[in-house]
Order: C-alpha cells, then structure tokens, then sequence
C-alpha cells in the first residue's frame, strides 16, 4: 500500500499540476503565516476568503511559468514564488512599525521612510520569526524543484483547462460573497465598494487587499463609488438626539437661549439646479441636508486672542504628570478638560493624523491626503482663517521641511512655513529638539500685533531607546529611577522635552505680555505607535483595549485665567476645527466638515479608521462586528445601521472633497484668499 502509494505520488510530481498545487498551497500559507502574525488568529470569515482567493492566486502563478521554455519556466517559478513572498515580509515589517498597512501608493514615498533605516533594521529583526518561515517555499522550490517538478510548456490543450480553473475558483469566491449578507463593511462590500484597508485584509486577506488597492490607484476610486453607486445622498444625522456636552461637576445650568447655525451664505438650490456633473450635485444635496451645529454659550470665548496650535508627536495622555511633566499638567488641567478624548489612527501614512487635526477632514483611502490637500482651498484650517483676520500666520517643524511634502500641504494652509532645510536652523540630531525649535522661533512672532503660529514637533518620535534617540538620552537622568521598562521610559524621556518646549514657551509669552492673551491648543498625530501595546499597557497600570481604549488621548485647550471647563463627551481629533472655529467666533460653515463642533449639542461620534465608532449610547467594532451598548436603554432599533451610514457616508464625502477641490466649488477662494 505504502508503495503504491509513494509511487503514485512520483507520478503526479512528473505532471505539471503538481506545480499548480504547490503554488497555490504556497499562497495558502502565505496568506494564514501572515494573518496569524498581525492578527494573532484564524478568523473564520477571513481565513475562509484568504484560502478561496489564494485558489485563483496561485493558478496566476502557475499559468505565468507554463508558457515558455523549461529553463526559464524554472527561474519564473522560483522568481514568482520569491516575489509573491515579498509583500508579506515588507507589510508584516511596515506593520510592526506603523500599526498599519502599506499601501502602493506609499511606497513612491518611501525613500523619506528610509530615513528611519535604524528603526527599518531593528523591525526586521524583530519580525524574523515571521519573515525566515514566508521564504521557505523559495527555498523549497530552488532546492527541489529540478528534481521534483516538471518545468515543461504545458501542451496547447491543457491551457484553456488551466485558464477555466482560474476563473471557475476565482468566481466561486466572488459567488460566496455574493450570495452571504452584502451589508456594509461586508465581504462584498469591502471587494467592491468600500475601501477600508484594515477591514479588507482581516476579511479578505492581504493578497485580495493589495491587488484591490492596485485596481483603486490606477482607476482613482478610493471614495467608496467605483460601482458607480449612489452613496446614499441624505444624511440622518437630523434624527439623532442632542446631549449636554459638559459635566462640570455643578448644578444644571438654566435653559440656554436660542442659538444661531454655525453655517455660511451658500445657495445649494441655485448650485443644485444649475449642476451637470452627477458627483458634484450628490455632494451638494448631501451637505445641504447636514444639519449644522449650533453656536452656545462659548462661541467667540477666544475671539481676538493669539492662537498657537501643536500637533504633537505621539502624545499621549498617560505622559501627563504633575512631577514629571508639570507644564503639560498644568495646560490640561487649568483649561478644557476633555476626559474622553480619542486620536484614531488612519491608515496611509502618519500625517493622516495631522491632517485630521489641521482640516477637520478623513483622509482619502489609497493617497497622501495633506500632499494633494496642497492644490485645494482650505478656507476652514486654522491659517487659512486667521490669515483673513489680519493675524501673522506661521507654520514650523523641527524636522526635514519635505517630509510628507509639508513643503506643499502648509503654505497651502496659510502658513509661512519653515523646517529644516528652508530655514528653521537647530542641531542636527535624530530626533530633533522641540525646545530648541521654540528658542529659535519665538522671536519670530512674539512681538506682532496678533499671531497664529503652529508647530509640528518631533522630539516624541520612535525609537524609543537610549542609544539611537537623541533626546531620550539627553533627558535619560530624569527617568532612570521610574518604575518601567526602558521604552517606556525612553518615551517618557522624549516627551519632557517636549514639556521643557512648552514651559519656555509660556516663558517667552509672559516676557511678551501677551500670556493673557494666547490661547495653547495640543493634540498629538497619533497615539505611540512606537511602543507595544505590552509596552502601553504598562505606562496606563492595566491591559489596555486595542480597537478603541489604545486611541485615547490627550486634547489640551487652555487660555490663562480662564475657569476649567470638565468635558466628558466623547470626542476626538476631527473634532478640533469646528470646536476652535466656534470657540474663536469665526465663520465657518459645520455642514461642509466631518466633525462637530465638542462643545455644542450634537450627539458625540467618534469615528475610528477602520470604521468602528463610539457614541453616547453604543460603541461599534467594525473588525468583530460586535456592539456593545452604553446606556441603560435599549438602543433604538435600526440604530447601529443609520450611524455606519452615517460613518460610511462621512468617509465617502471627505473623500471627495479631496477629490474635487469641493469648498472651491461652493465658496470660491477668490472670495476669500487675501494673500498676493
């Protein structure tokens, strides 16, 4: 029996279709390798989609080393299978790093993550436990093969027969999604419609992600509509309950008087009417049936004062300490004080977090949104606003001034922009400091009349170690004796310079005598990435939740003199320009931006890059598809399918925005831009 058997093995090896299964075993596990690395596990709905697409996958493979030759049939398949290995190493690498995934059009970029090849090396290293298995079937394959496998040209009427298998097994996958629930955030919904990477790889695996991301660059469809279908035009967010933003902790205040929209003269019936392009009128029935936020009890609280705006890098909540970083303690605790604060990730590249911040906007799936944000007017970001007030408007970055092409996303914003490299001069060190990047820049503005300054610091950046970060080990006497591992303090380390920064900062006010009358705003670009989540769950005391407690975060907002004002709604960075615009008493118009002003009376919506969601009645996981309710009431019915309308429709008309330079459209900027 052993003999027949053995023997009937030795003759399929000599058939070509013995290639044709290893090829496709070998995408198989490609596909559950990697997913068991990132995720941890085999879920069933995206492991079953990854074996079902590996099936046509490998066939590909198969069919691409059976035309030609026998010699050059072998060095096709040992390349092919080498290549199909790649992307599973670069992304399992890029992943460690990031929190995220790698999409095509990063990597025309990557020569500026290069930069961090320090960090690029020790990742690797790291992930070769993952990355030695992905090139065993390579090695098999170089070793074996010319043993093992026929390398011949199939014969003519075995090519239409590899060619049916091909789409036979790719359409049956296509049939399985087809014919399961297609709701959103489905299967079918993330293969045909809906482009949200985290979602995809999960459900449909990585392979199936990256060739629909190859699909979505070179057609430009990443809003969401590449099926032509109607994005669902009408809002429902005038149906949802309104909610008492604040809980400071005193008696109920008396009824508010009646409050005007936070919205501008825009005319959507005479846009409506007179529009031809079909994209363009959705978008203008959409956002002329937001509702708008309206103005309350602080609208205009900071109107007329100086205004400086940071986005921090890897800020998060658990660095602020009275002993070890009093400056930022004080600036959360004598302000706004916003308890459930969320800073998601977003997914392309980590400047999505500072375009969310700085424009009130999603980023577009598949693109550089802040880079292609630099052909479009902005008339809501920070600069832009000022700069029509009469206010100096400056931008800095302590780092390369390019990177990310902020070169082009910042003057674009309003900004006087300088970085390293066109002008902004402090030493050289990786990361650079923020304290020397205020002592240099504070004389710039600190004597003008009215001034809006933003900065972008680094001194937080991974890695967080004491040999290849600078900062870190300047400021490693401070942490030595703390009760952590040596990331965390590192990263603790880093952030105290950050602290020092903001201390010289309140300094250089005061010496100015406008400290009275500057407003400190902070939030960070994402959470810190650079430490494990073992490493986070340390610096929090517990095991902290990895889909939504990990984006929780810090949002300072403090004027000097002002009473403290305890904010318990949930929030989050998308929320930052409608809550300073109001706050400001600017004009601005909250139907044409996603998020919603913190401090008025629309229910709270945090919305996650991977589309999960948090509101004062239920939080959504999008990955589990698992709700979890937060109030004592039942939810309403149909509750969790109007707000993943509402998210899926938010992400969509961002993304358009992007896309047709919409604000251009409806509030020209030759209305507004006061620069030469």
């Amino acid at each position: 029996m052993k003999k027949r058997t053995k023997k009937a093995f030795l003759l399929f090896l000599e058939t070509p279709y013995a290639r044709l299964l290893f090829f496709i075993l070998s995408m198989i596990y490609f596909e559950l390798l990697f997913r068991l690395w990132v995720f941890g596990s085999l879920s069933a709905v995206g492991t079953a989609y990854s074996v079902l697409f590996s099936i046509p996958a490998g066939t590909a493979v198969f069919m691409l080393t059976s035309f030609i030759g026998k010699r050059v049939n072998r060095f096709l398949s040992c390349a092919l299978v080498l290549l199909c290995a790649l992307p599973y190493a670069v992304q399992a690498v890029y992943h460690h790093i990031f929190k995220t995934f790698l999409f095509l059009y990063s990597v025309f970029g990557t020569n500026q993550v290069f930069q961090f090849y320090k960090q690029i090396f020790a990742a690797i290293v790291k992930c070769l436990p993952v990355i030695l298995p992905l090139f065993l079937p390579f090695v098999i394959m170089l070793t074996f093969g010319r043993k093992y496998f026929r390398f011949n040209p199939l014969i003519w009427r075995f090519l239409p027969m590899s060619a049916a298998f091909f789409a036979v097994t790719h359409l049956v996958a296509i049939l399985v999604m087809s014919v399961l629930p297609r709701g959103l955030y489905s299967p079918y919904d993330l293969y045909f419609n809906t482009a949200a990477p985290e979602l995809s790889v999960q459900k449909l695996g990585l392979f199936t992600t990256m060739r629909l991301d190859l699909k979505r660059m070179i057609l430009g469809k990443y809003d969401g509509t590449e099926t032509g279908e109607d994005p669902d035009s009408t809002p429902e967010e005038e149906n949802l309950p309104k909610t008492d933003p604040e809980n400071s902790g005193n008696d109920l205040p008396a009824p508010e008087p009646v409050y005007s929209p936070n919205v501008m003269d825009i005319d959507f019936e005479k846009l409506i009417a007179a529009e031809k392009d079909s994209t363009l009128l959705k978008m203008h029935r959409y956002f002329s049936s937001v509702e708008p936020t309206m103005q309350n009890k602080y609208t205009g609280m900071f109107k007329g004062c100086n205004f400086i705006f940071i986005t921090a890098e890897s800020l998060s909540h658990y660095v602020i300490d009275r002993d070890l970083t009093p400056t930022l303690y004080r600036l959360a605790n004598e302000g706004f004080i916003f308890n459930n604060f969320y800073n998601p990730n977003w997914g392309v590249s980590t400047s999505d977090g500072e375009y969310v911040a700085c424009t009130g906007l999603i980023p577009k799936a598949g693109v550089w949104s802040f880079y292609h944000s630099g052909k479009n007017w902005l008339p809501f970001v920070m600069g832009n606003q000022f700069l029509r007030l009469g206010y100096s408007s400056r931008a800095y970055h302590n780092h390369t001034y390019t990177y990310y092409k902020r070169n082009i996303s910042h003057p674009n914003m309003g900004y006087i922009y300088k970085g390293v490299g066109n002008g902004l001069k402090i030493k050289n060190t990786w990361p650079e400091s923020d304290l020397e990047m205020v002592d240099v820049t504070t004389p710039e503005f600190i004597n003008d009349e009215k001034f809006h300054v933003y900065y972008m610091t680094v001194s937080g950046h991974l890695s967080y170690n004491f040999t290849g970060n600078y900062i870190a080990y300047k400021n490693r006497h401070l942490v030595e004796r703390l009760p952590y591992s040596d990331a965390v303090k590192a990263y603790l380390a880093c952030n105290i310079e950050l602290d020092r920064a903001l201390e010289l900062l309140l300094k250089r006010l005061e010496e100015a005598g406008v400290d009275g009358n500057t407003v400190i705003a902070i939030s960070a670009d994402h959470y810190p990435y650079g430490l494990s989540n073992e490493n986070i769950s340390e610096l929090a005391g517990h095991n902290v939740e990895s889909n939504f407690e990990l984006f929780k975060s810090a949002f300072i907002l403090w004027k000097k003199g002002m009473e403290p004002v305890v904010v318990d709604k949930a929030c989050s960075s998308l929320d930052i320009i409608p809550t300073l615009s109001n706050l400001f008493g600017l004009e601005y118009d909250s139907r044409l931006l996603m998020g919603r002003d913190i401090l008025s009376n629309s229910e709270p919506l945090v919305i996650f890059g991977n589309r999960s969601w948090i509101t004062d009645k239920a939080r959504y996981n999008a990955i589990t598809d698992k709700v979890e309710n937060l109030s004592s009431e039942e939810l309403p019915e149909g509750y969790v399918d109007k707000i993943n309308g509402i998210v899926n429709q938010k992400f969509q008309y961002s993304a358009l925005i992007l896309d047709k330079d919409y604000y251009n459209i409806v509030l020209p900027r030759k209305d507004f831009d006061v620069r030469d």
